[in-house]
């Protein structure tokens, strides 16, 4: 039995103006495995991970945890794969960090005990048990982002999404980041300039350039090739 989690054959997309963002795009990520998209900016990274649980729709194939990624199957599939965005402020609207992360879970039809119960062991998990009845907007950067990925993990996903995880984060932040997400077991796709964050948890790396997937290959092997596109 195959143990891939995602397959994208021939993913395209053009937005309203015309322009195309993705051109052609096969990728494969397997269970537990941890991806890194590099690229400039503009090179389609977030457009492409934006249409793995369907919140864009272009063209070509793309296949979560088995599902096609068609209408019928959306709701099964955006419960498989969580993202966390590049501004964790998008994703923390609640009064409190527990009713944040609770959100979720109610959502999936737990009842109000059980999905508070669920939020405060995953914010246990996360580092945040003691930010449960703050408000959001209280929180440091890096404390949001934890937030942000407690709301996250509250669902249960096989597969992480983080775009540009390191955003806002002073140095200790980082690395406290780093430690969290190297003891997670799910799959995770990793879009990034941060060179250093990639190489501490990605062994493989993509580089996207123009819409297109221009190597897929060990991390340091990207490093070494596209010098030129990648910062430190």
């Amino acid at each position: 039995m195959s143990n891939l989690v995602i397959e994208a054959r021939g993913v395209g997309y053009r937005y309203e103006d015309g322009t195309q963002a993705l051109n052609g795009i096969d990728f494969e990520l397997r269970q537990g495995e941890t991806v890194a998209l590099l690229g400039p900016n503009g090179s389609g990274k977030t457009t492409f991970v934006l249409q793995l649980p369907g919140l864009l729709k272009g063209e070509g194939s793309i296949s979560v945890c088995g599902l096609a990624v068609e209408k019928a199957n959306l709701a099964r599939i955006r419960a498989k794969v969580g993202i966390v965005f590049q501004d964790s402020e998008e994703q923390l609207f609640m009064p409190s960090v527990l009713e944040d992360v609770a959100f979720g879970p109610s959502n999936l039809g737990l009842p109000p005990e059980q999905a508070a119960e669920k939020a405060r062991e995953i914010l246990e998990s996360v580092g945040m048990a003691a930010a449960a009845v703050k408000a959001p907007y209280h929180l440091s950067a890096g404390e949001k982002r934890r937030v942000a990925l407690a709301g996250v993990l509250a669902m249960s996903p096989d597969i992480l999404i983080l775009d540009e995880p390191t955003t806002f984060l002073d140095p200790p932040a980082q690395r406290d980041l780093i430690q969290l997400l190297a003891s997670l077991n799910q799959a995770k796709i990793i879009v990034t300039h941060d060179v250093p964050f990639a190489r501490a948890l990605a062994h493989r790396a993509v580089f996207f350039q123009a819409g297109r997937i221009v190597a897929d290959s060990e991390l340091e092997t990207i490093v070494r090739q596209f010098r030129w596109g990648l910062n430190y």
